[in-house]
C-alpha cells in the first residue's frame, strides 16, 4: 500500500490495472502500489487521456464535472470569474466545479443578425477576429444592409458586428453630406454652329439612400449626364450673342431641367452656376476687334460732343463781347497777361512809338 496526500483545489483520479478506479477528494488516501494515481488541479481545465464518456460512467466524477459540447457551427465564449477568457472551437471540454466560477456563453455562428448579446470590448478581442466581421457608419453617412442579397434596413452611424459565416453580408454607404460636382470643358454647338466651352458647377446631397444606392448604378455620373445634356438642350436653341447676352439664365434653366431628375437618383439639387464660358480663339479675335471698334466709336462721340460744347462756348463769348467792348478789352487784358507771365525780360528799341503802344495796352482808355 502508498500513502497518498491531495491538498485541497486538487483532486486524483485511481487507475487500477489501466481502468478507470474511482476519484480522490481532499484527504489522505491509502491505495495499492499498483495504481495509479492522476493529480489535477481543479482551476485548470479537466484534461482526459481516456474516452470522456467512460470516465462520465462514474456518478461521482461526472457530478463534478461540467461538460461543454461546441457544435461545428458554433463557438462558446469561456469566462473565469466574469472576465472572458478564450474562445471554445468545436469540440468537447470539460471544468470541474466549484473552485473557479467558470461561465460560458455558446454562440451560434450562423446567425446573421446584428450582434447585440455581446460586450463590444469582447467583439473587439484579438481571440475573435477571425469570428467577427464588423462595419462602420460614420456619423455623416447612411447604410445600406444587405445579407445574402437581399435589402434588410438602413443603417444610421455606428459600429455594427456580424458573425463570420458563409453567409454573404454587404454594408453600402452613401456620404449625406454637401457635396459640389464641377461640369467642365464641355464642348458646345450654338444655334449659329459657332463653338464653345462651358463650365458648369452644381452643388448637391443624397436625400434617398435606397434610390442613390440601389435604384441607380452610379448617382454621381448620371447626375453629371443630366446637367450636360441641359446644357446642350439651352445652348443649341442660342445664337453666340444670345448666349452671352443671356448667360445668368443658363443656371436657372439647367436647375429647373434637372432638379426632377436628380430626385429620381435620390439627389437633391441645391446650387449651381456657369463657372466660365470659353471661345475659339479666331472667335475671341473677332470679339475683341469689334469691342475695340466700340470703343472707338463711344471715344469719337465724346470727342465730337466736346468740340461741339467748345465751340458753342466760344460762340456765346464772341456775341457778349461783340456787345460789349469793356468785355472784349478785358479778355484782351486777360491774354496779355498770360503773356506776360511767361515773359522774363523786355528789351526796347524804336523810340517812342513801342512805349506808346505798351501804354494803350496796359492802360485802356474809356
Amino acid at each position: 500500500m502508498k500513502r497518498v496526500r491531495i491538498n485541497e483545489g486538487k483532486v486524483a483520479l485511481v487507475f487500477r490495472k489501466g481502468n478507470f478506479f474511482k476519484v480522490l477528494k481532499a484527504g489522505v488516501y491509502w491505495v495499492r502500489y499498483t495504481d495509479k494515481v492522476g493529480i489535477c488541479n481543479m482551476s485548470q481545465p479537466f484534461t482526459f487521456s481516456m474516452e470522456l464518456n467512460i470516465l462520465l460512467r462514474n456518478e461521482e466524477l461526472a457530478n463534478m464535472l461540467e461538460v461543454i459540447e461546441v457544435l461545428d457551427d458554433e463557438i462558446t465564449l469561456k469566462y473565469e470569474n466574469g472576465i472572458f477568457m478564450e474562445v471554445l472551437t468545436p469540440g468537447r471540454y470539460a471544468f470541474w466545479k466549484g473552485a473557479t466560477n467558470f461561465a460560458f456563453e455558446k454562440i451560434d455562428r450562423s446567425q446573421t443578425d446584428v450582434i447585440d448579446n455581446v460586450k463590444q470590448a469582447v467583439l473587439t478581442r484579438p481571440e475573435l477576429n477571425s469570428y467577427v466581421r464588423s462595419f462602420r457608419v460614420e456619423s455623416y453617412e447612411k447604410g445600406l444592409l444587405f445579407i445574402n442579397g437581399t435589402l434588410i434596413k438602413e443603417l444610421d452611424n455606428g459600429v455594427y458586428y456580424f458573425w463570420n459565416n458563409a453567409t454573404p453580408i454587404v454594408v453600402m454607404k452613401a456620404d449625406l453630406r454637401q457635396a459640389q460636382m464641377e461640369v467642365s470643358g464641355q464642348e458646345l454647338l450654338t444655334k449659329d454652329k459657332a463653338a464653345l466651352r462651358m463650365s458648369f458647377f452644381a452643388s448637391y446631397k443624397v436625400v434617398d439612400v435606397i434610390k442613390a444606392l440601389t435604384e441607380n448604378l452610379d448617382y454621381t455620373k448620371q447626375l453629371y449626364v443630366a446637367i450636360q445634356l441641359a446644357l446642350r438642350a439651352y445652348v443649341g436653341t442660342l445664337t453666340l450673342d444670345e448666349i452671352l447676352e443671356r448667360k445668368e439664365e443658363v443656371t436657372s434653366f439647367v436647375m429647373s431641367a434637372v432638379k426632377e431628375k436628380a430626385l429620381s437618383f435620390g439627389v437633391d439639387l441645391i446650387d449651381g452656376g456657369v463657372r466660365d464660358i470659353i471661345l475659339p480663339g479666331d472667335v475671341r479675335e473677332i470679339m475683341n476687334q469689334v469691342l475695340i471698334a466700340q470703343k472707338k466709336a463711344q471715344a469719337n462721340i465724346i470727342t465730337r460732343r466736346e468740340e461741339t460744347a467748345s465751340t458753342r462756348s466760344l460762340l456765346n463769348t464772341a456775341k457778349l463781347m461783340e456787345d460789349n467792348k469793356m468785355l472784349f478789352k478785358l479778355k484782351e487784358m486777360e491774354y496779355v497777361e498770360k503773356i506776360a507771365d511767361k515773359i522774363n525780360t523786355i528789351s526796347l528799341s524804336g523810340g517812342g512809338q513801342i512805349v506808346d503802344q505798351l501804354k494803350d495796352i496796359f492802360s485802356p482808355t474809356n
